[in-house]
Formats: C-alpha cells, sequence, structure tokens
C-alpha cells in the first residue's frame, strides 16, 4: 500500500504534540525580565522536547522518503511510535512545572526510551518489509547511533534519583547526537535524482 496517508497523518499528529506543548506555557506574571525566573524550567523542557520532537519528525520524514510502500505491521509499528511521542507533552509539563524532580525527569526519561525503541521497532518493520538487501536496509547498517541513544536514556532513568543535571545532560547528550541529520538514509538509500 502506498505512504502518502501514514506520512500525511504522522505529519498531523507531530504538528498536534508541538501545539499541545507550547499551548502549555503560560506567560509570566509581571513585566521584568526577572518575572521568567520562575518559567525557566518549563522553559527549558519545552525546548529540549521541541528539539526531540524535531529530530523525531525530520528522521521519520527521511526513513518514509526511503520507503516505497507501507503494510499493516508498519502502520501498527508507526502508531506505537506516535503513541509514545504522543505522551511527551506530559513529561514535559510534569518535568518542568516540577523543577525536574527525580519522579518526573526519570518519566521523561522512560517516555525518550520507549520512543526510542518504538522507532526502531519502526525501522525494523519497514526493513523487513522492504528486504534485508533494500537499499533501506543498507543505509540503516548497525544503527549505532540509535543504540548509542536506547543505552543512554536507560542509565538517565535511575540517574535522575541520583542527580537530575547528569540525567538532563544525558538527553540533552542524545539530542546534541542527533541534531546534525543523520546522512545515512539521505545518503545511500535516496532516490537517485532527488535532491533534499
Amino acid at each position: 500500500m502506498q505512504k502518502g496517508r501514514l506520512e500525511a497523518f504522522s505529519d498531523g499528529v507531530i504538528a498536534i504534540l508541538i501545539t499541545i506543548m507550547v499551548l502549555e506555557l503560560s506567560a509570566p506574571h509581571g513585566t521584568e525580565l526577572s518575572a521568567l525566573r520562575p518559567l525557566l524550567p518549563t522553559l527549558l523542557a519545552y525546548v529540549l522536547s521541541f528539539a526531540m520532537v524535531g529530530i523525531y519528525w525530520t528522521n521519520h520524514h527521511h526513513l518514509l522518503h526511503a520507503a516505497d510502500r507501507v503494510n499493516g505491521r508498519i502502520l501498527l509499528a508507526n502508531l506505537h511510535l506516535l503513541f509514545w511521542l504522543s505522551l511527551l507533552p506530559f513529561g514535559t509539563a510534569w518535568m518542568g512545572d516540577n523543577g525536574f524532580a527525580p519522579v518526573p525527569t526519570a518519566t521523561y526519561g522512560v517516555l525518550l526510551l520507549m520512543a526510542a525503541i518504538a522507532y526502531t521497532l519502526l525501522q525494523m518493520a519497514i526493513v523487513a518489509h522492504h528486504g534485508p538487501d533494500s537499499r533501506l536496509a543498507r543505509a540503516l547498517g548497525s544503527d549505532t547511533k540509535g543504540k548509542i541513544s536506547m543505552a543512554l536514556y536507560t542509565v538517565s532513568i535511575p540517574l535522575a534519583f541520583v542527580d537530575r543535571r547528569i540525567a538532563l545532560a544525558l538527553f540533552v547528550t542524545v539530542s546534541l547526537i542527533w541534531f546534525i541529520p543523520d546522512r545515512r538514509i539521505e545518503s545511500r538509500a535516496g532516490d537517485a535524482g532527488t535532491s533534499r
């Protein structure tokens, strides 16, 4: 089956997630810059989550661009990913509104880990549908960045109870790892003659 509806639906869900996150931000009560100080954790949580959702959107776009077609398994794997991403606004608000307290920060780490696992399952479903010798399978290779990301998320969860700054640093580290777009798919699996 064609992939257009899956791409459109996913783009719509991700746009709504970003909208929900920004609507959670409240204006400060006061006109001085000092009025922003109590909102700083919420703003920082929003920036982190916006970056994470943006990174997922970018890589999801490249992944689906390299796919020729989808099947039911891919649709379900995509819904699984969107489910975990849809919980990020909740995790963002809980973590930011509570000043990065240990339980909300650890929960945010769980959400990021589950989204990373779901993205990996989506990749696996697409590769299984296109075959192990497909351009996409060759482009993804061993997915070292994905494995490192999941390992860092896993470590961040218990570390949120030790020192929340370490957990936050690991979240930022993963976003920095992915901030530079993943060129594996673009360079190896993209259609010849397609410019991006």
